[in-house]
């Protein structure tokens, strides 16, 4: 008679610790050293100069007797009971200025996203072109373009669009320079390029085959743009619009040069109280100003668009 050995259960095998490894102090010190020339960038260029700025406008003096930081916060709201004119203007004009170089931008982005094919290329070479120019250049050159002898005010008296603009109040008599028309052709002009090239970036990510799906639905090409191409390229004209507004809203060589005393914009008026006036805190004030109206308008039209992705 056979006996069968039942086998001994096994034996429960403890689960040995795992092992944390721990990187190294200068492994994890890496990523910190490079960000360093950035993180010393912003603070040299910008935090160091922001700071400065606000000690500023908060100080009282003269040039001769010199400036010190007595905490007069005054200056702002003297600041802007003085220049709040020019204020309105500057964001009306940078308003007017941005979707005009939307309604302009668009179409030429979707043709070269779309339609361009070989010539795509080209047709961006053209769209950075003036870019090769000097800013200060290619705004002289509209002051040449809108001269009161020139073709262009010649066809649009021909026309009889000066009476209408006349009327509406955006030029005087016969003639653009010095008015708000010219103020505002310089400004759309010298930032169109800002709106279209990321107006292209998102419209080229767009898969045409979207657009032959819709069609295939027997959607119609206005119904198409509406629904498909134009909610899918908001990206682009969130970051055009921003990128056309802020400097727009900033700018003071296209009143200088394309407008008069009665277009100046609040660029003109601190770059006045900076180089000519001499009054720093003041100049500084409006500066802060400007910055805080622009960021809290940005912000607002960054939650109403809907999107933060600005790529």
């Amino acid at each position: 008679m056979t006996t069968t050995e039942t086998p001994a259960p096994p034996q429960e095998q403890t689960a040995a610790p795992l092992e944390v490894r721990k990187t190294p102090a200068r492994k994890r010190l890496v990523p910190y050293w490079l960000l360093l020339p950035g993180i010393l960038w912003l603070i040299v260029f910008f935090a160091a100069p922001l700071v400065y700025q606000a000690s500023t406008s908060i100080q009282t003096g003269s040039l001769e007797e010199g400036f010190k930081v007595t905490w007069h916060f005054a200056t702002y709201w003297d600041a802007l009971g003085e220049y709040w004119p020019q204020f309105l203007r500057s964001v009306g004009y940078a308003g007017i200025a941005t979707a005009l170089c939307l309604l302009l931008g668009y179409p030429l982005a979707y043709l070269i996203a779309f339609k361009a094919g070989r010539w795509r290329n080209v047709v961006m070479i053209l769209v950075i072109a003036p870019f090769f120019t000097s800013f200060l250049i290619r705004t002289l050159a509209w002051k040449t373009i809108l001269a009161d002898g020139g073709p262009v005010v010649a066809a649009l008296n021909s026309l009889h669009l000066l009476d209408v603009t006349s009327a509406l109040g955006i030029t005087e008599g016969h003639r653009v320079l010095a008015t708000p028309l010219a103020v505002v052709c310089g400004l759309t002009y010298n930032f169109l390029p800002f709106m279209v090239l990321p107006l292209y970036t998102s419209l080229e990510r767009i898969d045409p085959r979207l657009h032959e799906a819709a069609g295939d639905l027997y959607a119609r090409p206005a119904t198409t743009f509406r629904r498909v191409t134009f909610p899918l390229s908001m990206p682009g004209v969130v970051a055009g619009t921003l990128l056309t507004f802020i400097p727009a809203a900033g700018d003071y060589i296209n009143a200088e040069l394309l407008g008069s005393t009665d277009q100046k914009m609040i660029g003109n008026v601190i770059q006045s109280q900076f180089l000519r006036v001499l009054d720093y805190p003041t100049a500084a004030a409006l500066s802060f100003i400007l910055m805080a109206a622009i960021l809290a308008m940005v912000t607002i039209y960054i939650r109403k668009s809907g999107t933060e992705d600005l790529v």
